[in-house]
């Protein structure tokens, strides 16, 4: 592992003696104790101000939304406040960390909401691992929120949480590890199949691991054109296909033996990838898990995605060596990156600024669309699929096509158009949080 790390940072390190990230992040972590803190919007000139912040003027806009619950989006912050809930039970690579282990990735998460799409989130980390109770505890907190982001719960009962609280809570709702991977892995896969002249309807695909995130892959391209009967879907017990009966107490996993696989293959990652034009591997952190050889296996002009975190399933120039045309991965250090920061903070702004009471499919289809769009007009090509995390005006017109999906559907309870969607959106993300550079 540490001759792998050395050949990683001397093959794709630009800066001699650069540090890693994990050289710094305890350092760093250690010495700011933590990534956020809470500021202030309204200005205090005088301690005269706090009558009319707090008491006894404050109690005019609660009398006002006890009044019209709607107006608690006029006198609050509740309508640019997300609540990030985990439960601490599959935390990036690492696994059942606890909630307090998981506590920096959901403060790295609001550090990200912040600065690139403008919204104010909240890491809750929940003293439980109980399906019920997280439902309920979010339901709890929900006066106090916007929209809620579960986020690093294990599967399967993220499934079951996140279709629980769509149903009973009337704001947006989402599962970034099912909806925000699915939907930017799909931006990136479109303009990587332009690229290379093959149509999503036509190709076969290879999902390694068939976690929440895959499960929501898998939806998302059959949504955008592609076939179930064309993927074949492994988990650590193999292809799933009609024989899996170990796999039956869990629905999602069943489905999709009975959805995919026309061919009824048998076997595992080998089997599983030989002859398909894409591989999306969302598994177990490598290298190794995907060889090279099998690579070779796939069809010509072959795209992997190796998304695994820290490390992916296999090194991205292995998987050239066997003859992908392109690789994408989940890290910054290599070209094409998919990363989830693409998607979450957009789709939330958007979803917000038109005041959505649910995050639909067609919403996530549509961010990954305008991704996909706003890297094709820069100039795609195999290093470069899909936008780097500084490109900042695609987050405004990400989040303008989910607010106009919004509004299309009829989810959105705030009317507005395309050019005031667009300037509202713009003034959240440029506003306040980049005055400061």
């Amino acid at each position: 592992m540490k001759e792998e790390k050395i050949k990683v940072r001397k093959k794709h390190l630009t800066t001699a003696n650069k540090p890693e990230p994990e050289e710094l992040s305890l350092k760093y972590h250690s010495y700011y104790k933590g990534k956020i803190e809470i500021g202030l919007k309204a200005p205090v000139r005088s301690y005269d101000d706090f009558a009319i912040w707090y008491t006894p003027g404050v109690a005019e806009p609660c009398r006002g939304i006890k009044n019209n619950r709607e107006r608690v989006f006029e006198y609050t912050n509740k309508g640019n406040s997300v609540a990030i809930v985990t439960d601490g039970t599959r935390v990036l690579g690492l696994g059942d960390v606890g909630a307090e282990a998981a506590l920096p990735v959901m403060e790295g998460k609001t550090m990200l909401f912040k600065y690139l799409g403008g919204v104010d989130a909240f890491p809750i980390c929940l003293a439980t691992k109980d399906t019920d109770e997280i439902i309920e505890a979010v339901k709890w907190i929900a006066p106090s929120f916007g929209g809620v982001n579960l986020e690093d719960i294990e599967s399967p009962k993220c499934y079951y949480i996140l279709e629980r609280l769509r149903e009973e809570l009337n704001l947006p709702v989402w599962h970034d590890d099912q909806q925000g991977t699915a939907l930017v892995i799909l931006a990136g896969l479109i303009n990587a199949l332009k690229v290379i002249g093959k149509s999503l309807s036509e190709i076969a695909i290879s999902l390694i691991g068939a976690g929440a995130a895959n499960m929501n892959v898998a939806k998302y391209m059959r949504i955008a054109g592609a076939k179930y009967e064309n993927m074949i879907m492994t988990d650590s017990g193999g292809i799933l296909n009609a024989d899996r009966g170990d796999v039956k107490g869990d629905k999602n996993k069943w489905k999709m033996c009975e959805k995919t696989n026309k061919e009824g293959r048998r076997g595992g990652i080998k089997e599983a990838m030989r002859d398909t034009d894409v591989c999306i591997a969302l598994s177990t952190p490598g290298p190794g898990v995907i060889k090279r050889e099998w690579i070779a296996d796939m069809a010509k002009d072959a795209i992997v995605f190796a998304c695994a975190n820290p490390v992916p399933e296999i090194w991205p120039w292995e998987a050239e060596e066997g003859g992908a045309r392109i690789v994408a991965t989940g890290r910054s250090d290599f070209k094409n990156q998919v990363n989830n920061s693409l998607g979450f903070p957009a789709v939330f702004r958007g979803a917000l600024d038109v005041r959505a009471a649910c995050i639909t499919e067609e919403m996530c289809i549509a961010a990954a669309d305008a991704i996909a769009r706003y890297a094709e007009e820069k100039g795609i090509n195999e290093g470069n699929i899909i936008p780097k995390m500084k490109e900042s005006e695609m987050y405004v017109c990400e989040a303008v096509a989910v607010g106009m999906k919004a509004i299309e559907q009829g989810v959105a309870k705030k009317k507005m158009n395309r050019e005031e969607l667009e300037e509202e959106a713009r003034k959240k993300i440029f506003g306040k949080t980049m005055k400061a550079f």
